[in-house]
């Protein structure tokens, strides 16, 4: 009995869960990057190696769904305010690292291997468009946030999308004649594309994810979202990669980077599609043509050098032109030198479609593919270590400031837990993985079983939320004879430096409320306390607006209180708006010139004038506001009025009033 190829789905996808399982131990062992080893594995068990599989629909629908789920993501990891910054650099590099290749890919391809006029364009083309298939890479090494990252990512968007352009092109010329009107409603569906993914999708999605709490429902909603897109743009002539990728950057704030809901998407991602996406590029890898066909080899070897040669001067360019580094350098050319899904779209069209593609161009190119992702996942890997390695020594140097963070978050009701965890994870610096405490206060006077039994069940539920962003939960059952008193002892023992306490959606901040707190934990001193009132997931506001007094940079917990913005503000990609002193805003903008993230500042003394920070505010907007302790050095009269200003103008959004702390524990 013959049981290969498999035919079996079981057998499969078991076969392919195997090689997932196996590849990045086997090549580890011997300094291969698993990119690479999962390609080669694709290749050997595919239809040119040992037959095992054949690529079939499955594989070919796995593959598709990993390649948009890989350029989805990397929508998603742009820092978009060091995007925006760095615009002109990205638009200057993305005509590199299309410009370059087109050149010297147009002169091989005409003089060299003496192809057809069409067909040269054609080819010219692949070399310009490439595939971000190390990203993992990058990932994995946690640098996702770097600037030449970004220039890459931002270069991407350009090179591919005119690549793109021209094959758009060539099917036109192919079909017959291209008249002006061509290009004009070509330009229009790419406009109408780019409003609709950009600018209508956040919308809608920010509605779905403020009514929907449902993490599965939520997820899928995502998923959905992002093949849509695919979809959307094929059927307006525009590449499916470009749809996914432009997807991610539409919801690139609407998932923070500590939630569980990335967590979801990176991991499903990066354990099931995208490998099997990198198996079935390699199964289309014939060896035993490169050993029987002088004419493929010699093409192939043309096409591998040129599309390596002129990516890599591309990169030395954007290096020398922005003044960065050479890992930086090697980081650039390995995100943009493989040649990979892009390449095998505009391939396969011109073999298959236009017929302007012969057998041994089709083997070439597969070559081509097969020795330019090693490469880059090379360059990729050596870049992000030695990045990844000096990013470590500078943290390094924060080690004790970040071993001080330890934020406590009181929950006692079902109703508001969820959000205070959610805004704990956002504060939070996010490579301290287990920083993070919650309690639950039981009256050691008036407890009962089912009281008891209700609070574990709630501190459950937390560690559950927490676990599933991949960061851990230190969760205290605590008996005392109030509230007060057994976060104040909890405070002392765990040297806690931040507490969040929740304000019900549905309830006033009153005096009373603020009362009780001054008579404890306020009087106290020994903590930074943020009291949050949330109408909305955090990571569905459009904005943040700040409200900080003259002289709180004389405060002790000032400098905790910036680093928190900072935090907020990475982990979610959200804006925020300053309103403080000209003291204060020198040094946020000393923050933003070395964090690159996304702040308005603007000068304002006169608490009197408070409302005047409304005209930034809208019911998707939330308001933080730096209080002052009674006798504090930044207290001011109108502070008073702060509680009726937020009840009366300010219940509807998501508010964060600030105290920082006043003596050291």
């Amino acid at each position: 009995m013959n049981f290969f190829p498999l035919d079996n789905p079981v057998a499969i996808f078991s076969l392919l869960l195997l090689i997932i399982l196996a590849t990045p131990y086997i090549f580890k062992k011997i300094k291969i990057p698993s990119i690479i080893g999962l390609i080669i594995a694709g290749s050997l068990i595919g239809p040119y190696g040992l037959k095992l599989m054949l690529r079939d629909a499955s594989i070919e629908l796995y593959g598709t769904v990993g390649l948009l789920y890989l350029m989805f993501i990397a929508g998603l990891e742009i820092d978009i305010p060091d995007f925006k910054k760095n615009s002109n650099k990205s638009i200057i590099f993305g005509l590199y690292t299309f410009s370059i290749p087109l050149i010297f890919g147009y002169l091989s391809s005409r003089y060299i291997l003496k192809l057809p006029p069409l067909t040269t364009i054609l080819v010219a083309s692949i070399y310009s468009s490439h595939t971000l298939l190390t990203y993992p890479i990058i990932a994995r090494f946690g640098v996702t946030k770097n600037r030449a990252v970004n220039i890459a990512l931002g270069g991407t968007i350009i090179a591919n999308t005119i690549a793109l352009m021209i094959l758009v092109g060539i099917v036109g010329m192919s079909e017959g004649d291209i008249t002006i009107q061509f290009w004009i409603d070509l330009v229009i569906k790419f406009a109408a594309f780019g409003f609709l993914v950009l600018f209508a999708l956040p919308i809608l999605a920010r509605k779905f994810l403020i009514n929907e709490k449902d993490n599965i429902a939520q997820y899928l909603f995502v998923l959905g979202v992002v093949f849509l897109a695919g979809f959307l743009a094929e059927v307006l002539g525009i590449e499916a990669i470009l749809g996914a990728f432009l997807a991610g950057l539409a919801l690139n704030h609407l998932v923070p980077a500590t939630s569980a809901l990335k967590n979801r998407i990176e991991f499903i991602g990066n354990v099931l599609f995208i490998p099997i996406f990198l198996i079935g590029i390699g199964m289309l890898v014939n060896f035993r043509v490169f050993f029987t066909d002088l004419k493929t080899i010699y093409a192939g070897v043309i096409m591998t050098a040129v599309a390596i040669s002129s990516k890599y001067i591309a990169a030395f360019l954007a290096q020398k032109s922005f003044k960065y580094n050479i890992n930086e350098q090697l980081i650039i050319f390995g995100l943009t030198s493989s040649s990979a899904a892009a390449t095998l779209a505009v391939i396969f069209i011109g073999y298959e479609r236009l017929q302007i593609i012969d057998d041994y161009m089709l083997n070439a190119a597969i070559l081509m593919i097969l020795i330019t992702c090693t490469t880059a996942s090379f360059a990729t890997e050596k870049g992000a270590s030695k990045i990844a390695v000096a990013e470590e020594t500078i943290e390094s140097a924060k080690e004790d400031e970040q071993q001080t963070e330890r934020i406590l978050i009181p929950i006692s009701h079902p109703e508001t837990f969820e959000e205070l965890i959610n805004l704990g994870l956002i504060l939070k610096n996010k490579k301290n993985k287990d920083n993070l405490f919650a309690v639950n206060i039981i009256n050691s006077q008036t407890n009962s079983p089912e009281h008891e039994k209700k609070s574990k069940e709630l501190l459950d539920k937390a560690t559950k939320l927490v676990s599933a962003t991949d960061q851990s939960l230190n969760v205290i059952l605590r008996y005392d004879i109030n509230i007060s008193h057994g976060i104040y002892n909890t405070v002392r023992e765990k040297k806690i430096s931040d507490i969040i306490i929740g304000i019900h959606q549905k309830t006033s901040l009153t005096d009373s409320f603020l009362g009780k707190l001054t008579d404890g934990l306020l009087a106290d001193s020994v903590a930074n306390i943020y009291i949050y009132h949330a109408v909305q997931p955090f990571n569905t506001m459009k904005n943040m607006v700040v409200v900080i007094p003259e002289k709180a940079e004389e405060e002790l917990g000032f400098h905790d209180f910036v680093k928190k913005i900072w935090n907020m503000a990475d982990n979610t990609g959200i804006k925020f708006v300053i309103y403080a002193s000209e003291k204060v805003i020198d040094i946020f903008k000393i923050y933003v010139e070395a964090q690159f993230i996304e702040i308005e500042l603007i000068n304002f003394i006169d608490w009197s004038d408070f409302l005047i920070v409304s005209s930034k505010l809208d019911l998707n907007s939330g308001l933080m506001v730096f209080m002052s302790r009674i006798g504090a050095v930044s207290r001011n009269k109108s502070m008073d009025k702060i509680t009726k200003y937020l009840n009366k103008y300010f219940n509807k959004n998501n508010y964060i009033i600030y105290y920082p702390v006043q003596k050291v524990s």
